[in-house]
C-alpha cells in the first residue's frame, strides 16, 4: 500500500486539526453566548417587571375588564417601527383571582395565571408547544400579579446570529487558509526534494556531502548523519582499495620467491641437498607470506574501528607476563634473554585486553627479531607506564621520525619483514590512548616508552 507524502499528511492533519478546534471553539463559544444572553434577558425582564409592579396601576385596570393593548404593527407603520422584534417581550396583568387585567395585546394574552408561581420558570403559553420564560412579580401593594416573558426560540436565535457571525466568516476562509498552507509546504519542503534529487542521481562511490543551505532544522541532523555516513563508507572504501594495493604490491615478492624455490625444487632432480635447501626456502617463504597476509588482515580490521566496544579492566602485569611465556621461545631460539622488571602497578584503565595483548607481542616480536645474540630485551612495567629495550644497534633520527609508516623499513636490515608490525602497535594504542615513543636508549639499543 502506498503511504501518503509529508506533505499531504501535514495538509490532512491540519485541516482536521482546524476543524476540530473549530468545532470545539464554537460550542464553547455558542454555550458561552447562550448564558449571556440569558443573563441580558433575565435582568431586562426583571426590570421590565418591576416597573410594572410599582406602577400606580389604581383604578386604570377594572376588575373583569381585559384591555388588550394595541399591537406593535398597528400603532407604526413597517417603515418607521426600526429594529423591533414582537417576540422580544410579552407581558399580563392578572388580579389575584386569575382574572387577566392587561396584556401587551401579542403573546401576553395566551399566558397561563399560576398563582403560586414566583420568580423566574419554564412554561408554554395557550395554543403554543414552545417553552417560554416567565417573571411572576405581585405588585407592591398586593392587588396584581405580574407575568413577563420571552420565548426561548428567540434567545437561541439571537445566540446563533451572535456565534455563526463570528465563527462562520472564520470557516469560510479555511480554504483559503488551506491553499497558503499547501504553498507554505510545498515551498518549505522543497529542500527536502532537493536532497532526494540528489541522492537519486549520486554515484555509489561519491564522497561529496550533502548540501545544507536552507535544510529546515528538524531535517538537519539526517543530512547531517547522511554525510557522516558518506564519509565513513568512502574512508571504508579508502581502506579497502589500499588494502587491495598493498596486498597485491607485497605478496608479489613472497609469491615470486616461492614460484622460484618450487622451480628449484623440480629442477633439483636427485641432488638432496639442493633440493632440501629449497625445500626449506619454500616453507621460509610460505611463512613470510602468512605473517604478512595475517599483519594486513589485522591492520586493515583496526583501521576499520572508530571506537572500541566491550572494554575491560586491564591487569598489565598479567598481561605482560603472558606475553613473555608467548616469546620465550622465539627469544631461546635466537639466543636473546627477556627480563621483566615491575617498579610499580600502570595507572587502571579500560580497553580490549587481546588488542593489548596483541601490541605487547608484537613489540616483542620486533625486539627480538632486532637484538643481536646473547642480547636482553628489558621490559618495566612502572606507575607511568610499560618500557621496552632491546639490544639492538638503534637508529637515526630520520628513520626514527618514519616509523610506523606503512611497509617502511629502515635499510640494511638483515631480518625479513613487512614494516606492518609498527603500524598495528601505534593503531592500537591510539584506539586506547596509548602514547607511544620510540628513542634510541642511551646504553645503545632501541627504547620503546608506552604512556598510559
Amino acid at each position: 500500500m502506498r503511504t501518503l507524502s509529508l506533505k499531504m499528511r501535514l495538509i490532512l492533519l491540519f485541516a482536521v486539526l482546524a476543524l476540530v478546534t473549530w468545532t470545539v471553539a464554537s460550542s464553547i463559544a455558542w454555550q458561552q453566548t447562550r448564558h449571556k444572553i440569558n443573563q441580558v434577558f433575565d435582568t431586562q425582564q426583571m426590570l421590565f417587571a418591576k416597573r410594572l409592579a410599582t406602577a400606580d396601576l389604581g383604578d386604570k385596570l377594572v376588575k373583569g375588564q381585559d384591555v388588550d393593548l394595541p399591537g406593535t404593527k398597528t400603532l407604526v407603520d413597517k417603515h418607521h417601527r426600526g429594529h423591533t422584534d414582537d417576540d422580544a417581550l410579552t407581558f399580563a396583568v392578572f388580579d389575584r383571582e386569575g382574572h387577566m387585567l392587561l396584556n401587551d395585546g401579542e403573546h401576553g394574552k395566551a399566558i397561563r395565571f399560576d398563582k403560586n408561581a414566583q420568580g423566574f420558570t419554564d412554561a408554554e403559553l395557550k395554543g403554543d408547544d414552545n417553552s417560554w420564560r416567565l417573571l411572576w412579580l405581585t405588585s407592591t401593594d398586593g392587588r396584581y400579579r405580574i407575568a413577563v416573558g420571552q420565548e426561548y426560540d428567540y434567545r437561541s436565535d439571537m445566540a446563533w446570529d451572535m456565534v455563526s457571525g463570528q465563527l462562520l466568516p472564520w470557516l469560510a476562509s479555511l480554504p483559503v487558509l488551506m491553499l497558503a498552507m499547501i504553498v507554505m509546504l510545498t515551498r518549505e519542503l522543497r529542500p527536502l526534494r532537493r536532497v532526494a534529487h540528489d541522492l537519486q542521481h549520486r554515484a555509489a562511490d561519491e564522497a561529496q556531502p550533502l548540501s545544507t543551505e536552507k535544510i529546515p532544522g528538524e531535517v538537519m541532523p539526517l543530512v547531517q548523519s547522511l554525510n557522516s555516513l558518506f564519509a565513513r563508507t568512502q574512508d571504508m572504501l579508502v581502506r579497502e582499495r589500499r588494502f587491495t594495493s598493498d596486498a597485491a604490491h607485497e605478496l608479489r615478492s613472497p609469491l615470486a620467491a616461492l614460484r622460484v624455490q618450487t622451480e628449484v625444487v623440480q629442477l633439483a632432480g636427485d641432488d638432496k641437498q639442493v633440493r632440501e635447501n629449497a625445500v626449506k626456502n619454500l616453507t621460509t617463504s610460505i611463512d613470510r607470506a602468512t605473517r604478512l597476509v595475517d599483519q594486513l588482515l589485522t591492520l586493515s580490521r583496526l583501521e576499520s574501528f572508530t571506537s572500541l566496544d566491550d572494554l575491560s579492566p586491564i591487569d598489565w602485569p598479567e598481561l605482560v607476563a603472558q606475553a613473555l611465556i608467548e616469546q620465550d621461545a622465539t627469544a631461546h631460539r635466537k639466543g636473546v634473554e627477556l627480563i621483566l622488571e615491575q617498579k610499580g602497578t600502570p595507572p587502571p584503565m579500560r580497553g580490549q585486553p587481546l588488542l593489548l595483548s596483541l601490541l605487547v607481542r608484537n613489540l616483542l616480536d620486533n625486539a627480538i627479531r632486532y637484538s643481536p645474540t646473547s642480547s636482553a630485551v628489558r621490559l618495566t612495567l612502572s606507575p607511568t607506564g610499560l618500557c621496552l629495550e632491546d639490544g639492538g644497534p638503534g637508529l637515526t633520527a630520520d628513520h626514527l621520525s618514519r616509523l610506523g609508516e606503512r611497509f617502511y623499513r629502515p635499510p640494511g636490515q638483515e631480518q625479513t619483514g613487512s614494516g606492518l608490525g609498527i603500524s598495528i602497535v601505534l593503531r592500537i594504542a591510539q584506539l586506547h590512548g596509548i602514547r607511544v615513543t620510540y628513542a634510541n636508549a642511551p646504553e645503545g639499543g632501541l627504547r620503546v616508552l608506552l604512556t598510559f
